[in-house]
């Protein structure tokens, strides 16, 4: 009988990361389970009735988007060359009023270009984005993967319509701490937290195959009250590595929260280590992963309606083989 790693964090030897990480890939690797050839890892939990299923829970007809701002004012610093969005207007209402545009019968127009880094805001994680001794998604050599034009078995464009499903907002922060409603900085949400905030919120936060799980920290909430304050790669709250094992097995589609980096930061080693969970879950799992989600509104409307599974419909833009996407995710309940 093969040991479960331990999901109690009291546990991890916090001077052996390597030895963490590879008990939790070891036991938790999905490659092969969708056949050799596969790109969409656990985005297969979703079928069709999975989806005619998460259509009827839109009953209020009310919209949110889960989305960040794409502007200048955004969290990145520069780290990886990661920067904020660029806004360039190349033809403005200027240019209609003097005429100069070359159009015929007073007809004018305004055009612009933007340019990011595909995980500089609200985005979801390819699996060609982590890999794990230099393996990739699937058991794949990540330098056949993703080369310098860029990912070619995996690329993002392969789940332009996958993610469409349920929806479950689990908020920790306010089951944890309902004075404040935000988790402090390096608290690690435990497989225990996960299922104390499902048991308080009730029958409709219960986690199924084929979900797509959002966990709201608090974080962004607090960016919005003091700003960005090392929002982008600082200390956060996230889920611990121990966690691997509720991931694996309540089969969900995709997870994303509030934060940049979705694990727990400072990660929960007293050696180098650097998002050992994302380590576990991409390359091996073939988890799909979401970043820096605003889940402040939907919070809201979940909480007065007592309610907190939706409608989800969070897809890709379909950049051919790109490793990442900026997404505007939409939930309707």
């Amino acid at each position: 009988m093969t040991t479960r790693p331990s999901e109690n964090p009291a546990d991890l030897d916090r001077t052996d990361p390597e030895g963490e990480i590879a008990a939790r890939a070891a036991a938790h690797r999905n490659w092969g389970r969708w056949g050799e050839d596969d790109v969409l890892g656990t985005l297969n939990f979703i079928d069709a009735a999975k989806r005619v299923a998460a259509a009827s829970l839109v009953r209020e007809g009310i919209v949110v988007s889960l989305a960040q701002a794409f502007d200048t004012d955004g969290p990145q610093t520069g780290w990886r060359r990661r920067t904020n969005p660029v806004h360039t207007m190349t033809d403005t209402g200027t240019d209609a009023e003097r005429g100069n545009q070359g159009f015929p019968h007073g007809i004018g127009g305004a055009d612009d270009v933007i340019a990011m880094p595909l995980q500089c805001s609200t985005q979801w994680d390819g699996l060609g984005h982590i890999f794990d001794h230099g393996m990739a998604w699937n058991g794949r050599r990540a330098g056949d993967v993703v080369t310098s034009d860029g990912d070619l078995v995996t690329g993002i464009e392969h789940t332009r319509t996958s993610f469409v499903t349920r929806g479950v907002l689990l908020d920790v922060a306010a089951h944890l701490r309902p004075e404040t409603r935000e988790l402090e900085d390096g608290y690690a949400i435990t497989a225990a937290d996960l299922e104390a905030t499902i048991a308080a919120q009730g029958t409709s936060s219960v986690v199924g195959r084929g979900d797509i799980v959002v966990v709201r920290t608090g974080r962004y909430a607090r960016t919005r009250r003091e700003g960005w304050n090392g929002y982008a790669g600082g200390s956060a709250a996230g889920l611990s590595l121990t966690t691997a094992g509720w991931l694996h097995r309540t089969e969900i589609a995709g997870i994303a929260t509030d934060t940049w980096g979705f694990e727990v930061r400072p990660n929960e080693f007293d050696v180098p280590s650097f998002q050992p969970l994302h380590q576990v879950v991409i390359p091996n799992m073939g988890l799909s992963i979401g970043e820096m989600w605003n889940l402040e509104e939907l919070a809201e409307a979940c909480h007065r309606l007592d309610r907190f599974d939706f409608f989800l419909a969070a897809p890709t833009l379909p950049i051919t083989g790109a490793v990442g996407s900026p997404v505007n995710p939409v939930a309707v309940v």
